[in-house]
C-alpha cells in the first residue's frame, strides 16, 4: 500500500463542483450542494469515515451530496489550492509546506489526536535495538526533509551521532527492507505495521514522540483553500460535511467491523484485505489514535471515551512546527530560510467543527 507517501508527509477542473475556488457548490441531480473531497492516498482505515458517511446516508441526511475522488499526482494539497476539489485529506505539516511556498490552505478537521507514525526495522535485524542502532544506517525516504530531522532527533535523543545513508523508497517499502536495500523506514502504526502483524515480515518499530520529537507529528484531517471559505454557501455546507463525517467516523469507532466492512466493500477496485480493514480498525480503537483515549483510558464512567474530537490541538501542533523550522525544514519561496516558525493558529481552525 506504501501509505508512507502521505509523509512526502489529472484530473479535470470539471470533475468537481468548484473549479474556482470561490464560487458555491454546484448542485446535483437531487437538487444538493456537491462538495468534491479528494484522498492522499489509496484508500484505508483514515478515510473509513467518509465511506461510512456515504453509505449510510449520513451527507444525504445533512443536505448535502460528496463525490470522494481518488488522490491526484499532484497531491491533495496541490488539488484543492487549485479548485480541483474543495476538500482534501491532508496533514498540518504539509499546509505549512504548502502555504511556505504560497498556496492558501486551512486544516479544518483534525482525524488523529495521538501520533500514529512509526519508524521501523525488520525484526529480524537484531543489530537494530533502539533508535541510536539507526546511526550510520540507511534509510529508506521518498526524500523528505520533515522525515529525516525526526529521525536524526530520535538518534540523538538516544545516544547516537545522528548521522545516517538514505535510499529511495521504491513502490513497496517492505520490499526495499527486504532486500537489503535499506535498513529502516516509515510506516503508520494503523496500517502497515497492522500488516506486518498479519503477514509479515516482522517490524521492531519506534514512536517520534517518545525518542526526543515534540508535540504531535501526524495532525491529519481535511484541509481547504481560505478563499473558498469566503463564500457562505461553502461555510455552510463544510459544516454540514464536517457534521457527517464526524458522524460516520463515530459509527466506525462504535462499529469498528462493520465500518471496516463498508470501506472494503465501496473501494472494490482498491482490492483491500478484509482482514487488514477489520484489524486495523480494531487497533484504531484499542489505542484511541481518534479519540484520544485508547481502551485503557477510562472516563468518570468507567468507559473509554471513543467519540472523535476533530479538533486541532494547535499548541502540540506549534511544537512541532517550531522543532522542524529549527531544523530548517520548512523554507519559502526560491527556498530562502523563514523568517519564523510557521503557526498552527494559522493553519488552522476550530470554528467549523459542531
Amino acid at each position: 500500500m506504501a501509505i508512507i507517501a502521505t509523509f512526502a508527509l489529472g484530473l479535470s477542473s470539471a470533475a468537481c463542483g468548484n473549479a474556482s475556488g470561490n464560487s458555491g457548490s454546484t448542485a446535483g441531480s437531487n437538487g444538493k450542494p456537491t462538495l468534491t473531497f479528494m484522498l492522499d492516498w489509496t484508500p484505508n482505515t483514515n478515510h473509513v469515515g467518509l465511506y461510512v458517511a456515504q453509505q449510510l446516508g449520513y451527507f444525504k441526511d445533512a443536505g448535502i451530496n460528496v463525490k470522494i475522488l481518488p488522490t491526484a499526482q499532484a497531491g491533495a494539497e496541490t488539488s484543492v489550492q487549485n479548485g480541483v476539489a474543495d476538500i482534501g485529506f491532508s496533514k498540518l505539516t504539509d499546509l505549512a509546506n504548502a502555504d511556505a511556498h504560497g498556496a492558501d490552505l486551512k486544516l479544518v478537521f483534525d482525524l488523529t489526536q495521538k501520533p500514529i507514525a512509526r519508524w521501523c526495522s525488520l525484526k529480524s535485524r537484531t543489530d537494530i535495538k533502539t533508535p541510536k542502532d539507526f546511526a550510520g544506517k540507511t534509510f529508506v525516504t521518498f526524500g523528505s526533509a520533515e522525515q529525516s530531522a525526526s529521525v536524526r532527533q530520535m538518534i540523538r535523543y538516544s545516544g547516537g551521532s545522528g548521522d545516517f545513508k538514505t535510499a529511495t523508497a521504491g513502490t513497496n517499502t517492505f520490499r526495499t527492507l527486504t532486500s537489503g536495500k535499506g535498513d529502516f523506514a516509515g510506516f503508520y502504526a494503523n496500517w502497515e505495521e497492522v500488516e506486518s502483524q498479519l503477514n509479515g515480515p516482522a517490524l521492531n518499530c519506534f514512536a517520534a514522540d517518545k525518542w526526543g520529537v515534540p508535540g504531535n507529528p501526524d495532525q491529519l484531517g481535511f484541509a481547504v483553500k481560505n478563499s473558498w471559505l469566503k463564500n457562505p454557501q461553502n461555510t455552510a455546507n463544510l459544516k454540514k460535511f464536517l457534521k457527517a463525517a464526524r458522524r460516520g467516523y463515530d459509527y466506525a469507532l462504535a462499529h469498528p467491523n462493520k465500518a471496516a466492512d463498508i470501506l472494503v466493500s465501496q473501494t472494490k477496485t482498491s482490492h483491500l484485505d478484509p482482514k487488514l480493514a477489520r484489524a486495523s480498525m480494531e487497533k484504531v480503537v484499542r489505542e484511541g489514535y481518534w479519540s484520544g483515549n485508547g481502551m485503557g483510558d477510562e472516563t468518570t464512567s468507567g468507559k473509554p471515551n471513543q467519540k472523535l474530537t476533530g479538533t486541532v490541538n494547535t499548541a502540540d501542533g506549534q511544537k512541532y512546527l517550531d522543532f522542524q523550522y529549527h531544523a530548517g525544514t520548512y523554507t519559502g519561496l526560491h527556498e530562502k530560510k523563514l523568517p519564523y516558525a510557521p503557526q498552527a493558529t494559522e493553519l488552522s481552525t476550530n470554528k467549523y467543527v459542531q
